[in-house]
């Protein structure tokens, strides 16, 4: 096949696949400017874990990359590496390991994350769940030791603020201050607690009109009326919206996962409910789930039914 040919054909194969791409950017481009964007939460990460966050995404990174090729010459397929998805995919996963995680589970959890979470229904674009959440949700129900925060980072002073509201309760939660939260300080993901850095990001990348804003905004609002409601039925047993909106994954789940194009809605309407619904699944999770931060299962359950959401579309103006 001619490279004119084969250019061509991966188009067509991406537009056929990918109707969520928004008019007017490109695939690549959009890749780097997320890539871009999650740049400062990635030096915050390094800042804070040393050598192991570096190793974390060096090794995920380039795990999917090869994966994505190898996938891409089993099918038969040009390969596509340089529109860097695959790179976005692996930096995602790695942002919600923890930075102790082992070498063989970053290598298996990023495969996964590329073979079953894309590559297993054709490709960029038509994965119906955001592919980094695929690989997470398979390590975490795999090997739970190794993706628990507190088990895995005990050679570090920091606290997780979410397995204290947990299992110790609220008064154990009101111990952190909102601007040691804000910045950084408490024990999590590697990059998905590194608030600062990911607003930066979401800043940039809703600037560059790369994501639209609805999307976040619904996600958080959802998060933070539904905590609200929790907290005035009972204060002292639920913690403060503020308190969720600053802890776990919730930023880099906002600007970074529920604006996934090929997993997301977008209609207004759609995106609106979307977000609503996922940011107010976290809550529901973090309450009765086992899992302290509810986001990575919160937007995976928003994908499942992001099809039916598409579907709604008011009537023009007049209509019957």
């Amino acid at each position: 096949m001619a490279n004119g040919e084969a250019t061509s054909s991966a188009s067509t194969f991406t537009v056929a696949c990918a109707p969520h791409w928004h008019c007017g950017r490109t695939v690549s481009g959009y890749m780097l400017h997320t890539i871009l964007a999650l740049m400062p939460a990635a030096v915050m990460a390094v800042a804070y874990y040393g050598i192991d966050a570096l190793r974390v995404m060096a090794l995920s990174c380039s795990t999917a990359v090869v994966v994505e090729a190898l996938c891409l010459r089993a099918m038969k397929r040009e390969p596509t590496v340089d529109d860097y998805s695959a790179v976005l995919t692996g930096l995602l996963f790695a942002f919600l390991l923890p930075a102790s995680a082992p070498w063989w589970m970053v290598i298996i959890g990023s495969a996964l994350s590329i073979a079953l979470g894309k590559m297993l229904f054709g490709g960029l674009g038509c994965n119906p769940l955001c592919s980094p959440l695929v690989g997470w949700a398979i390590c975490r129900i795999s090997w739970i030791n190794h993706m628990d925060i507190d088990a895995s980072m005990l050679n570090t002073e920091m606290i997780n603020p979410l397995s204290q509201l947990k299992y110790f309760g609220m008064e154990a939660a009101s111990r952190f201050s909102y601007s040691d939260l804000f910045f950084g300080n408490q024990l999590g993901a590697l990059g998905s607690v590194q608030i600062v850095g990911l607003l930066i990001g979401g800043a940039y990348l809703l600037a560059r009109r790369q994501i639209r804003w609805q999307l976040p905004a619904a996600f958080i609002a959802g998060l933070l009326v539904t905590s609200l409601i929790y907290y005035w039925i009972d204060s002292t047993v639920y913690a403060p919206p503020l308190f969720h909106l600053l802890t776990g994954s919730v930023i880099l789940g906002a600007f970074f996962l529920v604006t996934d194009p090929a997993t997301s809605p977008v209609g207004n309407v759609s995106m609106i409910i979307f977000g609503l619904l996922a940011g107010g699944l976290v809550i529901v999770v973090r309450v009765y789930g086992a899992y302290p931060d509810g986001v990575p299962f919160a937007v995976l359950l928003a994908n499942i039914l992001m099809p039916l959401l598409d579907r709604i579309k008011p009537k023009p103006f007049g209509a019957r």
